[in-house]
């Protein structure tokens, strides 16, 4: 299904959740926000990086293409790619990657620099691209996943305190859900 993105491009999504229920559990599952805003923080450098299409950019056995079939107006497709965790020993460490999104952070610029070095050979290795348009290098402070983290720790972030102050007045039980979501996402 064709969706709109802010920037007018499109955004092709498919509902696997069958395929999910069926494929084997992951072995590395997604990690908790909290925990990964936490080993953030701290830092006096930071890199924030976003993989260009980044499910898109791994290619997948062939055996397992037919099972990702989705059908459209326009025929029958299916994923040539899949996103895996490539960063695995680095993660925790001078990494952290959140599907598509990865943040390097160092004590020290110097440092900063060999991890970027050392994140940027494995990009190539596995010709994985970032997007510029979204990708920040060497900054004290910065915006992660609904937060800010810089050496001091973690604050909120006030874009979504304010969209929280702008929501207007609740009339049914599903924008009080959604307001709940918001406030308990950042509690």
């Amino acid at each position: 299904m064709p969706i709109p993105k802010k920037d007018g491009k499109v955004r092709m999504c498919v509902d696997y959740r069958n395929l999910n229920r069926a494929s084997p559990k992951d072995n590395f599952p997604l990690p908790y926000i909290d925990l990964l805003v936490d080993n953030t923080a701290q830092h006096s450098c930071y890199s924030f990086m976003d993989g260009f299409s980044g499910y898109n950019q791994i290619r997948m056995a062939l055996e397992d293409k037919e099972k990702t079939t989705f059908i459209t107006m326009w025929g029958m497709f299916c994923c040539k790619r899949v996103m895996v965790t490539l960063f695995h020993d680095m993660m925790h460490k001078e990494v952290e990657v959140y599907v598509d999104d990865m943040i390097s952070m160092s004590k020290t610029l110097g440092q900063h620099i060999n991890d970027l070095r050392k994140l940027f050979e494995r990009l190539r290795k596995y010709r994985l691209r970032l997007n510029p348009a979204k990708c920040t290098f060497g900054v004290r402070i910065g915006k992660l996943l609904g937060f800010i983290v810089n050496e001091r720790g973690i604050e909120l972030d006030p874009d979504k305190v304010k969209a929280i102050q702008n929501m207007p007045a609740l009339k049914i039980e599903t924008e009080v859900r959604g307001f709940l979501g918001r406030v308990n996402y950042i509690a």
